[in-house]
C-alpha cells in the first residue's frame, strides 16, 4: 500500500475518533441532567454505548494502527521535535479516551459522578489536544 493511501486512511480515523471525543461529553451533559431511570436517561446509555463501542473505540485503534504504520515507514520522524509534542498529545488525547469510557460507565451505572458543567469542561479537552497535534503536524513549529 502506497504511504498516501496509508496516510488517507489516518487521517479518516482521526476524524472518526474525534468526532466521538467531541460528541461523546455533550451526551454526558444532557445525561446528567436527565433523571435517573427516565426514558431520557436510558436511551442517553445506548447513544454513548454504542458511539464508544461502534465508532470511537475501533476509530482510536485504527489511528494508532495507521499512525505507527507512516512511522515505520517514516522511522526519521523519532528525530523531529515537533513529533514528540505531537505523539505525546496523542497520548494524552488516548488518556481522554480512557477517562470518557469510565465516565460512561459509571452514568450507565446510575451514578453521576460530575455536573453537567464539569462535563462541559470535559468537552473542551480534546478540542485543545486536537489543535495541538495538528499545529505540530502540520506547521512543526519546533
Amino acid at each position: 500500500m502506497s504511504y498516501e493511501i496509508i496516510k488517507s486512511l489516518h487521517i479518516i480515523s482521526i476524524i472518526s475518533w474525534m468526532v466521538g471525543l467531541l460528541y461523546l461529553p455533550r451526551l454526558f451533559v444532557y445525561h446528567a441532567d436527565a433523571p435517573i431511570g427516565s426514558v431520557q436517561a436510558e436511551t442517553f446509555k445506548v447513544m454513548e454505548r454504542r458511539l464508544l463501542k461502534a465508532i470511537m473505540t475501533p476509530a482510536m485503534i485504527a489511528s494508532f494502527i495507521f499512525g505507527l504504520w507512516m512511522l515505520a515507514l517514516n522511522p526519521e520522524l523519532f528525530s523531529e521535535p515537533w513529533f514528540h509534542v505531537k505523539f505525546a498529545a496523542v497520548l494524552l488525547l488516548a488518556g481522554v479516551h480512557g477517562k470518557f469510557s469510565k465516565m460512561r460507565r459509571l452514568l450507565e451505572n446510575d451514578e453521576k459522578p460530575l455536573s453537567s458543567k464539569a462535563y462541559r469542561i470535559w468537552n473542551e479537552v480534546p478540542t485543545v489536544l486536537m489543535i495541538i497535534i495538528v499545529v505540530m503536524a502540520v506547521a512543526k513549529p519546533i
